[in-house]
């Protein structure tokens, strides 16, 4: 009888034994390394719950970093992406914490810095079946799944700019799903998440930024 690892293919769409802690992983380092610019130079991994308990075990590790190395649930390449983390010379950790009780069991925050020196902190709780939520953006608290298109505005918090963000969009024929504004407090920075029934129009980041209180936009296809 041929040796099956735990990394080969478990049902049509997913690497690993576990939705939650392989596939679900593997989808929150994805949608995080899609608000940086690339290259990563450095990412650090912090799990907690569950995660921080069996991520060796249950290929939490590797599929963290092969979804931060951009590898969807079925790519093959998540069995070897501590190798290949090493070929593309990405510094990584995986640091437990079983400290913290009042987070969801299966969460991880990832701390990502790329070659130009930015820096962004994410944190993601995998929701089982391979949903997961995004539930902080540089410490600010955030919810959006990844399962819609998806902006991501990072604005002053300023009267205007979300009557900015919606006439850019309706001007574009989108049909919003859900639009939500999170911020830190009352006139700082603040995170404008639209997420749209169909696919974003090409070049949609130009004119949402083309407002003096616009820091950055970030597109998130799913």
């Amino acid at each position: 009888m041929p040796y099956i690892s735990v990394f080969d293919v478990i049902g049509p769409n997913m690497i690993g034994p576990s939705s939650s802690h392989t596939a679900g992983a593997a989808v929150i380092a994805f949608l995080a390394q899609k608000m940086i610019a690339p290259p990563l130079k450095r990412v650090d991994f912090t799990l907690y719950g569950s995660f921080a308990k069996t991520y060796r075990g249950h290929g939490t590790d590797r599929a963290l970093l092969g979804g931060i190395m951009g590898f969807g649930t079925d790519d093959l390449r998540i069995r070897d992406s501590f190798r290949i983390a090493g070929e593309r010379e990405l510094a990584y950790s995986f640091t437990p914490d079983e400290t913290a009780t009042d987070l969801h069991p299966n969460t991880v925050d990832v701390r990502m810095e790329n070659a130009a020196g930015q820096v962004m902190t994410v944190r993601g709780e995998s929701l089982g079946g391979g949903k997961v939520r995004i539930s902080e953006i540089n410490g600010v608290s955030v919810e959006f799944t990844g399962q819609y298109s998806t902006a991501i505005v990072v604005q002053q918090d300023k009267p205007g700019v979300v009557a900015h963000i919606t006439k850019v969009l309706s001007d574009r024929d989108v049909n919003i799903a859900f639009m939500r504004l999170f911020r830190e407090e009352k006139g700082h920075t603040a995170y404008t998440i639209v997420e749209s029934d169909g696919h974003l129009p090409k070049g949609i980041s130009e004119p949402l930024r083309n407002n003096p209180n616009v820091y950055d936009v970030m597109i998130i296809e799913p």
